[in-house]
């Protein structure tokens, strides 16, 4: 099976089970806030963290069914995250996926509280899977840690500190360890615990999701200079316009474009034990020169 036929059969997973998430009755009409959070849940986009989960647990011998709640549970935490993180109180932007942002459908008090439902529904989906109890338990403390201080909401916070001076080197690379690699590592960790790997694994697959994530920053960084709004769905030039501190401005495209090479190449590395038919690195490598 090719890159792309294995990520196609992915996505025929993950795009009705994604869909059918949150379609029973409920007794109050909640239908606007189910609107609201179906509306970002199935917007679109590469799904590459779902992808993540759902193929480290193939590669360490999981049962990819089984695991398939723990993939869309990390994909509603990412919604939830691009929901707030768009909120006119955090970056204030109007388009994502090249569609309106949530709050400019639905009303910002309906797109807090569906963010909110999506996060508390990401643990739910996990804890009432079918895996082995450890193993689902194990997924939520590794959810858990992306989410928070340490993860998303970390980075989202040094995020709008970045809007008030000058961030160094250091403290760049630590913003996006939290806001966009924490989540990217936590995939692959959740695949690899989903699977019931060891501890060893596990922390070869948050390696690996960490490089690719750092990787993955740096070109995005690199695209909201040198791409298009209709190619990336969403505004450009917000990190210039904000006065924010990115890796485009410390070290210049040629720079930034050697530094994701670099990643990638180790992000390969990484998993060379377990990559036995070469996804993960065919994986780094389209991350790495992405136009979207």
């Amino acid at each position: 099976m090719t890159y792309q036929e294995r990520y196609d059969s992915y996505l025929a997973m993950l795009e009705p089970a994604l869909k059918a998430c949150f379609g029973e009755e409920r007794g109050f009409d909640f239908d606007g806030l189910l609107d609201a959070m179906d509306y970002s849940l199935t917007a679109g986009g590469k799904r590459i963290r779902p992808v993540l989960v759902l193929e480290f647990s193939r590669l360490l011998g999981g049962d990819v069914e089984k695991t398939l709640p723990v993939a869309c549970a990390v994909e509603m935490l990412h919604t939830y995250s691009l929901i707030h993180d768009d909120l006119p109180c955090m970056d204030n932007d109007d388009l994502r996926r090249g569609k309106p942002t949530n709050h400019k459908v639905f009303g910002e008090s309906t797109a807090v509280l569906a963010g909110d439902a999506l996060q508390a529904e990401a643990f739910g989906t996990i804890l009432r899977s079918a895996l082995p109890a450890e193993r689902r338990a194990r997924c939520a403390e590794i959810l858990a840690g992306a989410a928070g201080i340490d993860g998303i909401c970390g980075g989202q916070f040094m995020d709008l500190a970045a809007e008030e001076r000058t961030f160094s080197a250091e403290e760049v690379s630590e913003l996006q360890s939290r806001k966009t690699g924490a989540l990217l590592a936590g995939a692959c960790m959740l695949g690899a615990a989903a699977a019931g790997a060891d501890e060893a694994a596990i922390d070869t697959a948050a390696q690996y999701g960490a490089q690719l994530g750092a990787a993955f920053q740096i070109r995005d960084d690199m695209l909201d200079v040198l791409s298009t709004e209709s190619e990336l769905g969403k505004p450009i030039g917000s990190d210039k316009r904000e006065g924010k501190t990115t890796f485009m401005s410390l070290y210049g495209e040629a720079e930034c474009a050697r530094m994701v090479d670099e990643i990638s190449k180790m992000a390969v590395q990484t998993v060379a034990g377990i990559d036995t038919d070469g996804f993960l690195s065919e994986m780094a490598a389209k991350l790495a020169t992405r136009m979207k």
